[in-house]
């Protein structure tokens, strides 16, 4: 998160605006911080340029209990299909199998999922209920950098995606998404807030089985407040649409993340010790995975990033190496500063 929205965080965490309370005190129906929630809808909405015609919910459980209210929400009793890029689309279709019947319209998992499959190659079937789509694999680096047409595969379909790890990152193509939902721990908050953008028409239609509180019709008509909400969540995201906005917005974000990713995946791709595998189109903004080619070499690698202040580079369990993640809040300094420590291991080595 962005240094200067943790230290206002910290300014106000036992005396809001001079309400003589903490916003983790307030009452979720209070006027305080039901002015804290418009305020933070009214940003995302404008930072996300979100049409008129969408609900924005905010909502618990993360991306994973998404992986069930989604299709709790809009399978209908039809088939769902599937894009499976990386591990977190596949565990979205693991879970959709529990309350629908799935289709695998496209799969790299023999590839070891090292690019985006092309949506002209997709075997989407007769008439899916939605059709699900990752646009950003945190785990093996694999980013949609251009979201499907579906109507123009000869598909009807709503595209649901699933934006976690690059929310706000870039913008989005409202004209060709149904639903979009994200767990805000990487570029919005602390984790506890679940985002969901879902067009209007696709509320109602919920199966009998799915709970009350993750109906998003109820949701939405609450506004989000159906149940309690996460309330200190909610606040931080705030904070950090704010942060957003004085930047410059969304536009300028992608504009400084393509700068980082460009600086780290120049570097890796000259290397001799270092590389990055993932297909040069589809390489993720946020997450870059790399190897050294001599793994021997890890645990010194490991500890002198650490020493630099370099942290949380070891790769995901299931795929081993290493991983910068480079969300938002991170600086082109950072990323510069993690290039600098690469070169002079390789140099050492």
């Amino acid at each position: 998160m962005p240094l200067e929205v943790l230290q206002q965080a910290a300014a106000e965490m036992s005396n809001w605006q001079d309400s003589g309370m903490g916003v983790m005190e307030m009452s979720h129906r209070g006027r305080e911080f039901i002015s804290i929630y418009e305020q933070t809808e009214a940003d995302l909405r404008e930072l996300l340029a979100v049409p008129a015609n969408f609900e924005t919910l905010f909502m618990q459980g993360g991306g994973i209990a998404e992986n069930a209210i989604v299709p709790l929400n809009l399978c209908r009793g039809a088939t769902v299909d599937f894009v499976v890029s990386g591990s977190w689309s596949q565990k979205s279709l693991k879970e959709a199998a529990r309350y629908a019947t799935t289709h695998v319209a496209a799969s790299t998992e023999a590839e070891g999922h090292l690019h985006f499959p092309a949506a002209a190659g997709w075997n989407l079937s007769s008439k899916p209920a939605y059709v699900h789509v990752c646009t950003n694999e945190t785990i093996h680096g694999v980013e949609c950098h251009t979201l499907p047409d579906l109507k123009a595969l000869g598909c009807e379909a709503p595209l649901v995606i699933d934006f976690s790890s690059h929310v706000l990152s870039r913008p989005v193509d409202w004209s060709r998404v149904g639903l979009a939902f994200g767990g805000a721990q990487k570029n919005i908050g602390p984790a506890g807030v679940t985002l969901v953008v879902v067009r209007e028409d696709l509320l109602g239609h919920a199966l009998s089985v799915c709970p009350s509180a993750f109906d998003y019709a109820l949701v939405a008509k609450n506004d989000s407040m159906y149940n309690t909400p996460p309330t200190y969540g909610i606040y931080m995201a705030g904070l950090t649409f704010q942060w957003l906005k004085r930047q410059g917005g969304v536009a300028e974000m992608e504009r400084r993340n393509i700068a980082k990713a460009q600086l780290l995946y120049d570097f890796l791709d000259q290397s001799a010790l270092y590389e990055n595998r993932v297909a040069k189109a589809d390489r993720s903004r946020m997450n870059v995975p790399f190897f050294l080619r001599d793994e021997s070499l890890n645990d010194a690698f490991l500890a002198g990033a650490k020493a630099r202040g370099l942290l949380q580079l070891k790769g995901h369990k299931s795929v081993g190496g290493m991983r910068a993640s480079i969300y938002n809040a991170i600086p082109l300094a950072g990323v510069q500063a993690l290039v600098d420590y690469l070169r002079e291991f390789e140099q050492k080595a």
